[in-house]
C-alpha cells in the first residue's frame, strides 16, 4: 500500500513523497522530523491507529490529513470521526482494508492530495467544539430597522433584499463539500428541535459513508438528521443528506414535498450528489421560497443551480466566508457571482438561518 500510494503521487510534477511511515508512531517522528505540507493516513494501522495518531498531529503539529478508509459500517464510523478530529478528506477504499485495486482511485488520491496542500490550516484545526444549543429566542438577532440590513465580513458589504413571504413554504438547502463534515456540524447542533422548515444536504461524498455522517449528526443535534430515503415526505425540524451515489431532488406529491433520488443522471463536476442538481430541482417547486447556504468545499458545484433558482423563485443566500472556510471554492464562487444576499462567518450561519426565517 505504502509503495503503491508513493508511486501515483510521485507521478504528480507538483508533488514529492517525502517519507513513509509503517504506523502511527512512526508517522508522528517523521511528521515532526520532517514536516511536511501534506499527510496521508489509513485508519487501520498496528500500535498506533490512524484516529490516534490524527488527534496527535492536530493537537501539536497541525497539518492537512487526507484519510484512506475502507466502507465497511465500522470503517464509515471511524471515517466520521476523522473528520471530527481535523482530518481535510478521506478516499474510500474500494477493495476493502487490503485493496489491491487502488489504481482505480489513483486520480481521486491525486487531486485530493493536491487539493489538501491548500486548504486553510488554520481553520482546520481551530477544534471548534459543539457549543450548547441555544434556544431560539437567544439564537435570533432580529432587525428591527426599516432598512435593508448589511452584512459585513472581510470587507464586503452584502445588501440583504430579498424576504420570505409567509404566504409560501419554506425549504432550506445546504451545499458543501471538502470541511463539509464538521461545518455542518457546527450549523445543525445550533438550531432547535422545533425547526418550522425541512433541511435538504448535498455533502460531497460517495456510498457507503453519508448514512454514518447522518447517525453521528443526529446523536449532537436537537433536529432529527438522516439519510434521505427515495419518496419519503419531507418533514418539518428533519434535516436530510444526500446518500453517497445519488442526486437528491424534490417532487410534488399527494401531502406535500417528497424525496426523488437519481442515480441514474450522471455526476455533475464530478460529483454525485450534486448541488447544482437539487438546486435546479428546487426551482421548478412553483409554490415554495427558499432559503439556501452554501460552504467550505473545492470548485463551484451550487452557482449555476442558484442563479436557475434565485430567478425562479423567492430565495435568501447565505454564503461562508472567506475567513472560516476550510477550503474557499464553492462559497466564493456564489459571493463573487453576486449571489450571496448574506456572506457569514461559519458560527454564525444557524443565526442567520433563523433570523431569515422570522424576517
Amino acid at each position: 500500500m505504502r509503495k503503491l500510494i508513493s508511486d501515483m503521487l510521485s507521478k504528480h510534477p507538483s508533488l514529492e513523497v517525502v517519507a513513509t511511515a509503517r504506523n502511527g508512531k512512526d508517522a508522528l517522528l517523521k511528521v515532526s522530523e520532517l514536516r511536511p505540507d501534506v499527510i496521508t493516513m489509513d485508519i487501520e494501522m498496528p500500535l498506533m491507529n490512524g484516529l490516534e495518531a490524527l488527534q496527535q498531529i492536530m493537537k501539536h503539529q497541525p497539518t492537512p490529513i487526507v484519510m484512506l478508509s475502507s466502507t465497511t459500517e465500522t470503517g464509515a464510523r471511524n471515517t466520521m470521526m476523522a473528520m471530527e478530529y481535523g482530518a481535510v478528506d478521506f478516499i474510500a477504499k474500494p477493495g476493502g482494508p487490503i485493496s489491491l485495486n487502488l489504481q482505480d482511485v489513483e486520480h481521486e488520491i491525486v487531486e485530493k492530495v493536491v487539493a489538501a496542500s491548500k486548504v486553510n490550516i488554520t481553520n482546520l484545526a481551530s477544534g471548534r467544539s459543539v457549543k450548547k444549543v441555544e434556544k431560539l429566542e437567544n439564537s435570533l438577532k432580529v432587525n428591527t430597522s426599516e432598512k435593508p440590513l448589511i452584512v459585513s465580513t472581510n470587507n464586503q458589504k452584502v445588501p440583504k433584499e430579498n424576504k420570505l413571504s409567509k404566504m409560501h413554504e419554506t425549504f432550506v438547502i445546504i451545499g458543501t463539500s471538502t470541511g463539509g463534515p464538521r461545518a455542518l456540524q457546527e450549523v445543525l447542533t445550533r438550531l432547535p428541535a422545533a425547526l418550522s422548515v425541512p433541511i435538504l444536504v448535498v455533502q460531497h461524498m460517495p456510498p457507503g459513508f453519508t448514512k454514518s455522517l447522518a447517525q453521528r449528526l443526529d446523536g449532537l443535534s436537537e433536529i432529527h438528521v438522516k439519510e434521505a430515503e427515495d419518496g419519503e415526505l419531507f418533514q418539518k425540524g428533519v434535516a436530510y443528506i444526500a446518500p453517497g451515489g445519488k442526486h437528491l431532488k424534490m417532487r410534488k406529491c399527494t401531502n406535500g414535498y417528497c424525496v426523488h433520488l437519481d442515480d441514474i443522471e450522471p455526476p455533475r463536476k464530478g460529483h454525485r450528489p450534486a448541488v447544482d442538481v437539487l438546486l435546479e430541482s428546487a426551482a421548478l417547486q412553483t409554490s415554495l421560497q427558499f432559503i439556501t447556504i452554501i460552504m467550505t468545499g473545492m470548485g463551484y458545484d451550487g452557482k449555476e443551480g442558484m442563479q436557475q433558482l434565485k430567478s425562479a423563485r423567492p430565495t435568501i443566500t447565505i454564503g461562508e466566508s472567506e475567513r472560516t472556510s476550510v477550503v474557499y471554492g464553492m462559497p466564493k464562487a456564489i459571493n463573487e457571482a453576486g449571489l450571496a444576499d448574506r456572506i457569514e462567518d461559519l458560527q454564525d450561519i444557524s443565526a442567520a438561518l433563523l433570523e431569515s426565517l422570522q424576517s
